[in-house]
């Protein structure tokens, strides 16, 4: 990962059967939120630290855009963007929980180190081919997340148009567009691996991080 990162924008609720799944309601706009750029972590295969006694820490894989210039009015997203990854918004969910009943701010659930780590990079095939293959997340060999971004409630364009509008973009910027439904529990010494397609991009062992119960 050697390109720079500045803002990190993340897509919430961005398919409909993962806002159900979590008990949440369908949003009619865009639903957006920052992580720190200290949260983003190259998945190269090597161990990966995470809270040990936040409660539970929840997976949430997810293609990840990089701009690749400053947005002007009218631009596609196929214009903007020059590589894409893909990555797990990792969310202390217990945590968010507790922020949500209170009406707080996610940071403190969504913004910790380690929080969002995301495969080398690969050529942006376009938003209509991108639709191409499905990307997929493996829990020690077993897959629990399958999703297609023809899938998502807000499209790479409106997602891009809806940002830039009210925050801006530019060169470096990262969006995380949504996850699909099957997120669930790491443990410390899991093994994740995110494929798209057939072919594995990235993986990584939870090195530290909430035990499983025995």
């Amino acid at each position: 990962m050697n390109k720079m990162i500045s803002n990190v924008y993340c897509v919430g609720r961005n398919y409909r059967l993962h806002a159900e799944e979590l008990g949440n309601e369908v949003p009619s706009e865009p639903m957006i939120f920052l992580k720190p750029s200290h949260a983003v972590v190259s998945m190269e295969g090597a161990g990966l630290a995470l809270p040990e006694n936040c409660g539970e820490v929840h997976y949430e894989t997810e293609l990840v855009l990089r701009i690749g210039r400053r947005y002007e009015s009218g631009m596609t997203v196929d214009e903007l963007v020059d590589v894409v990854a893909f990555g797990i918004d990792f969310t202390l969910r217990d945590v968010q929980s507790e922020l949500k009943k209170k009406g707080q701010p996610w940071t403190a659930a969504k913004g910790f180190r380690n929080s969002a780590p995301i495969t080398p990079y690969i050529a942006f095939p376009g938003a209509e081919g991108t639709a191409g293959e499905d990307f997929t997340l493996r829990k020690n060999g077993e897959l629990v997340q399958r999703g297609n971004i023809k899938n998502m409630i807000f499209s790479l364009q409106q997602i891009v148009d809806y940002i830039a509008d009210r925050y801006g973009l530019d060169e470096g910027d990262l969006i995380f567009t949504g996850t699909p439904e099957g997120v669930g529990p790491v443990y410390q010494g899991d093994r994740l691996e995110i494929a798209y397609g057939t072919k594995v991009l990235g993986s990584f062992e939870v090195s530290a991080g909430p035990r499983a119960k025995q």
